[in-house]
Order: structure tokens, then C-alpha cells, then sequence
């Protein structure tokens, strides 16, 4: 299963929420070194901009498995600026706020950052994956 496939479906599970920093966090987990367990635990408190509308829980996810990784900071940069040049923002509240401007329901705003946090992470890390 691919990295996006598994964010899919864990975005997708009505019995469970996972926020968006553990949507990003649990498909890379292997990247890790963390188990399941582990990588929802470590996301748990960083959706919705780390429960106050700051960074993008997304973003935060994402900076989190470059980190875990050993990823450089260049890619933590260029994570960064390409999240920032797709999304003209990178706070949580603000981006809803945008979202919210355009007519796009909070869950699809939410699961399009995940889905794009997903595939700039399997580029950076040279994971480039089929859909």
C-alpha cells in the first residue's frame, strides 16, 4: 500500500478521527523507526494547528517524518516554501479561513493538505509513489 493509499483510507475510517498531522505521521512510520502506535501518539496533539489554529497539523506531520527520517534541513526548507507557494499560507486558521472563502467544506480543505503534505514528503524523501 502506498503512502497516500494508507492516508486515504485512515481519512476515510468513520469509526476513527485521525487528525492531520497523524494522517501524515502513520503511513511514513517505517521512515520513522515508530510503530502505529507510536506515530498516533506523536500526531495526537498537533491537529488544528496544534489545537489553536497555528502551523497546519499537515505541515507539522510532515516536518515531523523529515525530522524522524534524518532528512536535512534543505528539505525541511523546500517543504516549507512549496507548502507555502501552493497554499499562500501556512497557519491552520488562516488556511480554513481561505477554504472557507472558496466554499470548500473543512473536511475536504483538510484532507487535500494531508493528500498534498503526502506526495511533497514522497518526493523530498525520494519515495515518489504510483496512485
Amino acid at each position: 500500500m502506498t503512502h497516500m493509499e494508507e492516508a486515504k483510507l485512515l481519512r476515510e475510517d468513520p469509526n476513527v478521527h485521525y487528525n492531520c498531522a497523524q494522517s501524515v505521521l502513520i503511513p511514513f512510520r517505517e521512515a520513522c523507526g515508530l510503530s502505529r502506535e507510536a506515530a498516533n501518539q506523536l500526531g495526537a496533539n498537533f491537529g488544528s494547528g496544534m489545537r489553536h489554529g497555528g502551523a497546519c497539523g499537515a505541515l507539522t506531520g510532515a516536518l515531523m517524518v523529515l525530522g524522524l527520517a534524518g532528512k536535512e534541513a534543505s528539505a525541511a526548507n523546500e517543504l516549507m516554501r512549496r507548502f507555502r507557494t501552493e497554499n499562500n499560507d501556512v497557519n491552520c486558521s488562516d488556511l480554513l479561513r481561505q477554504a472557507q472563502e472558496r466554499g470548500e467544506p473543512r473536511k475536504a480543505h483538510c484532507d487535500r493538505m494531508v493528500y498534498q503534505a503526502i506526495a511533497l514528503l514522497d518526493e523530498l524523501m525520494g519515495e515518489k509513489e504510483e496512485n
